[in-house]
């Protein structure tokens, strides 16, 4: 396993790391042995970079997480997610980044998961209430305190990044990077690189788009998602039945197409993988003995143009309230 360093000075993580949120009923039901053989394959197979978020199953993914890494602790790289606020029926209430509630998460993170200390601790979403510099300078003294190793951020628009990498130095952004979401590359993605920040890919495949995964029935939020549903899906199947077509050209699937094709974008880049069984985290990881060339990843773009994909990659509320749209809202 090839590796990459998130930032000047952030850890050095697997050239994939695997997205856990899967493993916790988001897209229908999941076994926790299952997901937890996955976990330990994963490790095993030298992946180190394990993302979580503590809201991922109101805390089941953390527990799920902390019973496969026990053991091996010293293998993992635990990226965490926090700030989403849940009700008990399970709908999102908001974000909360205030300092007091910063401090207040990790300490039930740090208990879920086991461990003594959070890698690379990171909001989920910006607190449109809370100044970036506060939930930051919170974070900062949590890495002073020793629970926490690195800052991150999620789904922030390079503005909100550059602030808050000047109050303490911010490893990787996590935001969501593929062959069709591909609007980073207008501003986001050299504003990172200027700032010697990495980025963590997920939804690598468009959450399944790309592989041309269907909806697993009730529990499954992608029937929430534009790109899957009414006049959008078979649209979108078209742009999956293209991908296929160049994958079979080089023998491997549209699933280890898609993901090369994100590895190959920079060193900067570390893509997650959502796998949620061995069988998938198998098959994803192939996508490591497919090296592209430059032609190779021009026809594979052009074959699944970003123009051509039907509907937003979240519903319209969610893409309203996304820091990271900032620059797209303003533009238009």
């Amino acid at each position: 396993m090839n590796t990459r360093k998130l930032g000047a000075s952030g850890p050095v993580v697997s050239q994939l790391g695997l997205g856990c949120m899967g493993m916790s009923g988001v897209y229908g039901p999941a076994e926790d042995e299952e997901s937890i053989s996955t976990i330990q394959e994963a490790i095993d197979q030298g992946i180190n970079l394990l993302d979580t978020g503590d809201f991922y199953g109101m805390g089941h993914n953390e527990m799920l997480i902390g019973r496969a890494i026990q053991g091996r602790r010293e293998k993992a790289v635990l990226s965490v997610k926090f700030g989403a606020l849940r009700t008990p029926a399970g709908a999102f209430a908001g974000f909360d980044g205030r300092p007091g509630a910063v401090k207040n998460f990790a300490a039930y993170s740090l208990r879920r998961l086991g461990v003594e200390y959070i890698d690379i601790y990171r909001p989920a979403r910006l607190d449109p209430a809370v100044p970036i510099e506060e939930t930051v300078g919170a974070m900062a003294e949590l890495v002073k305190e020793g629970y926490v190793r690195h800052i991150g951020l999620s789904e922030m628009s390079a503005e909100t990044v550059r602030r808050a990498h000047a109050v303490h130095p911010i490893v990787d952004l996590q935001i969501e990077y593929s062959l069709v979401s591909r609007g980073i590359e207008r501003g986001t993605l050299p504003a990172l690189r200027g700032m010697g920040t990495s980025l963590t890919a997920y939804g690598v495949l468009s959450r399944g788009m790309l592989s041309g995964a269907k909806l697993r029935g009730p529990g499954d939020m992608r029937a929430h998602f534009p790109r899957f549903t009414g006049e959008n899906a078979p649209q979108n199947a078209k742009l999956a039945a293209a991908l296929e077509r160049i994958a079979r050209e080089h023998q491997v699937t549209a699933t280890q197409l898609a993901i090369a094709w994100v590895i190959q974008q920079g060193d900067g880049i570390v893509p997650l993988l959502g796998s949620r069984t061995r069988t998938q985290l198998r098959e994803a990881m192939g996508a490591l003995r497919l090296n592209l060339s430059a032609e190779e990843l021009r026809r594979t773009a052009e074959a699944v143009p970003e123009q051509s994909v039907a509907g937003t990659r979240y519903e319209a509320r969610q893409m309203a309230i996304l820091d990271s749209e900032k620059a797209a809202r303003s533009a238009n």
